[in-house]
Formats: structure tokens, sequence, C-alpha cells
């Protein structure tokens, strides 16, 4: 059967028919229904939906739905799942991703009981039972996990309750992916998000894109990608792999210039640089501006700190070395600085690829570092803008959902609360592993997300989780933590409410700072015992905490919740007010159109990001003979168009052409050079395991590298750690790739 070849464009009419496909399909009516209904939408943090309506943005543009929407809708508009019914765990943990997802909504409350092999109902009595015990553990053996998946207003109380227990345990799922965007952008402008507005990005004529994929993952930011190439303006792109849909996409909210011609050209430069080494190019892009006479020397002096030790560094770094660590030529980076020299306003847009590294934070430093020395930033249609991932996960961060409390808010939750808060460091997600390993953690809330197969070294992770005591998973449908992150006496599921379900009102934050207020709804599920998680949290907290001088019980209404957060939260006092203006806003002191800065100075602080030191292992580092046949290569994970974070929708990916999910892609050259063909079946072996019979993809990704999707793949290799984000390098995992039967003759 010959192999399908990936399109010659992103987006276009694969889109429409899959919108067909789900919208005229038997829950075609609630998918519709549900797209209008006035609540953010469940996918990425671009943001779209709230009061002006669900296919409408903050800039009021209609059309702001994409395909990721309507997969996430018609997974949670699900029917309800008996799964304990028909499984046994060793069953549940054979499940794929996908076959977990597919097993429908949780629609009652479930135990897995120690020295049990399956799931079982358990009343809320029960769980409350447990509850209450497991919550007055010693505070720093309680921790708490979340995703984005939830509302502020369910952080916020996740946050209280755990502060108030004495605990600062509270990992999120960002400390996986933009925690070094955090860091850095707040090191260095006393704000660690994004500083451009929807409205400012329309003003740009210039993006540099790094490390994302974003016609699979944020599909609507194509749309403002299209319009900046349709106003002459020009996009960077930076990735090690040539996307095909950030050469050309089709959009389907511009069908006569962009679908009906094939798709809409995006690139204007390609950039592939070797994985890890965006530090190096960034640097050579400032010498080059320096080079060019292109450096906003009085923008420098007014507006920034420490700018010259950024300068020298950069004119006394060699070209030489510069190409040698990135892989990408001097003429390249020369052009790409003249884009960014001679463009009026230039915004610089990443995700993962840039913060999922060793040193992601120098990444951070030194593309900001780039802005500040192009004056791009602190004026309309420019500036620096972190692309988030799951919908409302800024809005955990800015809730306090983070083990780095900023300083105002704690003092306005010790007013709250009436006690000092802890001042015991507190886990990150990573640490938080570890600490759970080592048999120091008894209780553990996961608020949404699936904290076991984020992780690398999935055996780790499972040992880890298999050392607390009792785990609460709070959730709308299984997933493969469920089934293997299983606690040492009792694992309970806790089925919710989805954010269009809500008996409450509800907000949620866009990766662009925008908040937006979600209605009431219903569930479409009969006779379910499902709970809201602002009632299942303050549930918990009014038995444990009976001495507290918060009214708890009273927070059950998410209006009182608001006047809170407008209270404690910075830039939240808008929020107090919602219920009753149902205004919907953008928060105060992050976007910045003059360069005037939340610093102790007023001014930004640059920071010298020095090149990384990179190296490729033998064959010998994974304990195999340097004669066999193979080579040693650096993998990123990722993930498949038809996926969201760890929840996958479809097995291939066609863009890619990769049509399982047991793939490696791979540049022809290598394997070839290696003895190699596409389609042969080989081993890919990590510093924590192997993953055998995996088909080789050729494709168009930098020699030296290579991709698999994640989570399968996070089974295979530790990662290293950025020390001062948390975040593992997923996207810089030393492997090597063998063919089996070259070992078992040696």
């Amino acid at each position: 059967m010959a192999q399908e070849k990936p399109p010659q464009s992103g987006g276009g009419m694969a889109v429409v028919q899959y919108w067909a496909e789900q919208t005229l399909s038997p829950d075609g009516a609630k998918i519709w229904q549900t797209l209008f209904h006035k609540s953010a939408c469940l996918s990425c943090a671009w943001g779209t939906g709230g009061q002006k309506g669900g296919f409408v943005n903050e800039d009021g543009e209609v059309l702001q739905r994409c395909a990721k929407s309507v997969e996430a809708i018609a997974s949670e508009l699900q029917p309800a799942t008996a799964f304990e019914q028909e499984y046994t765990i060793a069953q549940l943990q054979a499940l794929t991703s996908q076959e977990a997802n597919n097993l429908g909504r949780l629609s009652h409350p479930l135990i897995l009981r120690k020295g049990s092999n399956r799931y079982e109902r358990i009343s809320w009595d029960e769980v409350y039972q447990i509850a209450e015990a497991a919550f007055q553990k010693a505070p720093e053996r309680v921790a708490s996990y979340s995703s984005g998946r939830s509302s502020n207003e369910a952080a916020y109380l996740l946050q209280l309750m755990m502060r108030a227990l004495g605990s600062n345990n509270l990992a999120d799922c960002s400390d996986l992916c933009h925690s070094a965007s955090t860091v850095g952008l707040k090191d260095m402008f006393g704000s660690g998000t994004s500083m451009v507005s929807l409205e400012s990005l329309k003003k740009a004529d210039c993006v540099v894109l790094i490390g994302s994929n974003a016609p699979a993952n944020h599909p609507r930011l194509m749309n403002e990608l299209i319009q900046l190439r349709d106003r002459g303006g020009k996009v960077i792109v930076i990735n090690p792999t040539i996307e095909v849909g950030l050469v050309k996409f089709g959009s389907p909210a511009f069908p006569i210039k962009s679908m009906l011609k094939g798709g809409s050209d995006i690139s204007s430069l390609y950039l592939q640089p070797i994985p890890g080494s965006d530090v190096a190019l960034f640097v050579g892009l400032q010498k080059a501006l320096i080079e060019q006479n292109l450096v906003k020397q009085d923008f420098l002096e007014a507006y920034t700190e420490q700018w010259q030790a950024v300068i020298d560094y950069a004119q006394s770094t060699s070209w030489e070395t510069i190409t040698e660590v990135c892989g990408v030529s001097k003429p390249e980076i020369d052009l790409a600085a003249n884009f960014i020299g001679t463009s009026e306003g230039v915004v610089f847009a990443w995700a993962m690829g840039v913060t999922q590294q060793e040193n992601g934070v120098d990444n951070i430093y030194s593309i900001a570092n780039t802005a500040l020395i192009s004056g791009n930033v602190g004026k309309e249609g420019a500036g620096t803008m972190p692309i988030r991932g799951h919908s409302n996960v800024q809005g955990f961060g800015s809730m306090g959902v983070t083990i780095h409390l900023k300083k105002e808010i704690q003092q306005a939750l010790e007013k709250l609360l009436q006690k000092p808060l802890s001042r015991i460091q507190g886990y990150d997600t990573r640490a938080l592993i570890e600490a759970a390993d080592a048999g120091q953690i008894d209780t553990l809330i996961c608020l949404g997300g699936n904290l076991y197969a984020a992780n690398p070294d999935l055996t780790q992770a499972k040992r880890a989780l298999g050392s607390i005591e009792t785990i609460f998973y709070v959730a709308t449908k299984p997933n493969l933590g469920h089934f293997h992150g299983l606690a040492r006496h009792n694992t309970i599921v806790i089925p919710v409410l989805t954010r269009f379900e809500n008996p409450h009102k509800t907000t949620a934050e866009s990766g662009n700072n925008f908040v937006r207020l979600n209605d009431e709804g219903h569930t479409h599920l009969k006779n379910a015992e499902l709970i809201s998680e602002v009632g299942f949290l303050t549930e918990i907290a009014d038995r444990v905490l009976q001495d507290s001088p918060v009214q708890w019980r009273k927070l059950q209404d998410t209006k009182y919740v608001r006047q809170l957060i407008a209270q404690t939260i910075p830039g939240y006092e808008k929020i107090g007010e919602i219920d009753d203006t149902e205004e919907e806003f953008t928060i105060a002191n992050r976007v910045f159109t003059t360069p005037k800065f939340p610093t102790a100075s007023g001014k930004a602080s640059m920071f010298v990001a020095p090149l990384p030191r990179l190296s490729i292992p033998t064959k010998q580092d994974f304990g195999l003979p340097d004669s066999i046949p193979g080579l040693t290569l650096i993998l990123g994970t990722g993930r498949s168009y038809a996926q969201h974070n760890t929840v996958v929708y479809k097995p291939g990916d066609k863009y890619r052409a990769m049509p399982h999910r047991n793939c490696i892609l791979m540049n022809q050259a290598d394997a070839e050079r290696a003895g190699f063909r596409e389609h042969q079946r080989v081993t890919v072996q990590g510093d924590a395991g192997k993953l055998e019979q995996v088909e080789i993809i050729y494709g168009m990704i930098r020699s030296g590298a290579a991709m698999m999707f994640y989570p399968e793949v996070n089974a295979i290799f530790k990662a290293k750690i950025d020390p001062r984000s948390g975040t593992p390098a997923y996207k810089r995992v030393p492997v090597v790739v063998y063919a089996p039967e070259a070992v078992s003759t040696k």
C-alpha cells in the first residue's frame, strides 16, 4: 500500500471536511450549540469566545473557532462511561491515550482501593471522609498539581486552600512548558506574560516565530500571520523542522484569498537551527544588527540596564563559533537581522521549542535582548509574546498557583487568612515527582491534567505516584494517569462539570492577558453525579479548615470568589465588577505600548546569555558498541496534529505523513548514511528505556535531529532540567537509533 504523502499546505479543505464530519454527526446539534455558548474556547490559550459570542475574539472578529475547538467540544460531549465494570487495572493500563479518552465522560466518583484490581463506585460521603483525613496530614506532605483546563475561580480556591493548610506545594503544568518564559520575562521586564495584545499584534510588520508548530497547536494565530503577509509584512520562522503549515496555510477564515488559492504564504525566511542552540542564533542576530548599524542605541541608553555587557558579548563572540553552535549560516543570520532591523514593529513569539531546553531561561534572555537591541519593546506592534498552551494555563499563574508567589499577593493573602503564610519552599512539578519518589508526599490533588504522562521517565513517574498514600484526580474524562499513576492506598477519581456546563459563571485568561467571562450551562449527561470544581474544593476546605476566617461555603457562589480575586490579585481589580458589567478586560500593567516597565528602575534589565555547550553522546554512552549499525541523534518530542497536550484524538499526523504514534521523523540523509530506509522498523533508545518497532518516516528536519510523539516517547528518557525554571529539556533528548537485529547478532 502506497504511503500517503504530506499535503502541500497546512489547514485547507481537510479542516473544512473535519468540521463537516463533526457538526453533521448525531452530536452535531450539541456541538453547534456549544460552539455558540458564551464561554472561552476549551483548547489553546490564544483565546476566543466569552460574552461577545463563541465565534468572536476580543477584537470583535468573527469566525474565530478552529478544528481544535471542535475536537475538544466533541470529546466532552461523549456519553458517560462505566469503564470500572468492564476493565481491570491491567486492561486499562494496556490502553493508548486515544483509547482512554474515548472511554467517555466520567459521571460518578470512583475509587481504586489498596489491593484491588479494578475501580469501583464510591459515595460522596466516603469521598469526603477520606478527604478530611488526607488533607489533615502534615502540610509539607500535602501537594497539588493542576492544568489550564479549569477556571480562574477554581485555581484561586485551590491555592487559597493549600496555603490555608500551610502548604506551598502548588505544582502546575506550566512548570513543564512555559515556566522559563515566566522566569525570564519577569527578570527582564517585571512581568512574566506576553506584552503584546491582539490589537497590538495587528500593527506589527514582522513576526519572528520560534520553536512553534502553530498550524497544529494554535491554528487561529495563522490568521494573524496571513493578514500580516497580506499587508506586506515578513514572517521569520525558526524551527529545526520545516512544518508545512508554516510555509503555506489555507485558513477557512479567508475562503477566497487563502483557501481557494491553495493556501497563503506564511514564512518569508525559514531557519533550521540545531536543537538547543537558540542562544547562539540570537547572539548572531545581535551581532549582525550591530554590524549593520541597526542597533537602537538611544533606546538602550534611555530604557534598559546592563545593555553594554550584552552588546560586548555579541561583538566578542566569533562568527565561526556562532555558526558552528547553531548550524545556521552567516548569510541567513544577516538576512534575518536585516528583516528585523528594518521593520517598523517586530513581535518575537515562541512556544515550547524554546522553553523546553536545559537553558530555557537563557533562551528567553537572548530573544528579549534581541527585541530590546532592535527597539522592538514598549511600543505598539512590537514586543515579546510567549504562545501559551492550554486555554487557562496563564490564569492559574495569575491566581497564585505557583511556588514563586509575588510578594504583594502573599501580603494580601495573609491579610485575608489572618495569619502568615508558610515560608517553606514548595515543590514544582519535577520536584514533586522527586519528593514523592522519596516517600515525602502523603496526599495529592490533581485538578485536571495528566501528571503521570506529562513527565519524562514514566517508570519513575509511576513509581513516585505509587508512593503517595492518597491521590484525588479531578477530571471530566479518564486519562492514562488514572490508570498508571495509582496511589499506595486510595486513588479517587472525581467527575466534574466542564467549562460550558458549570451552574455558575467562571472566568479564563488568554495568553494575551484578556479575561473572558463564561456563562452558566448544563450537562448533557443524564442521572450523573457530577460536581463543579469550585463546589468540590470549597466542600473540602469547609470540612478541613473550620477555624479559617474564610467563609468557604459562601464561595460556592463564584461571584464572591471574584470579589476576593479583585482584592488580592494585582491587575485583576475589574473582575470584582464583571458580574454586574459583563465587561471583559485586559489585565492591567502587562501590555506595554510605551517603554515603561514594572521594575524597580522602570527600565528593562538585560542579561548576558552564554552560548550553550552542546554535545552528542556516542553509542557507547548507551551501553552499545560503536560497531553496530545505527546513529545517535538529538530527539525532540512533539504533538501530532490531532492532539491536545497528552490527549490524542487521532493516531497519525497527516501533515508530517506519520501514520501512527510509533514513528520517528528523521532526515533522509541521516537515515541512509546509517544504512536505514524509510518505513524500516528500528529501536530508539534513550537513557531511561527504549521503544521497539519504531517506523522511520523521512521529513524536512535538519540533519542530526529527530522527532517522536509525546507523551509515548517520554518513557525512554530522563531529561535534563533547567535549574532556574524547573522545566525538562524535552526538545533536546539524546537517543541512539539502531536495527534490533544488529544488537542481537553481537
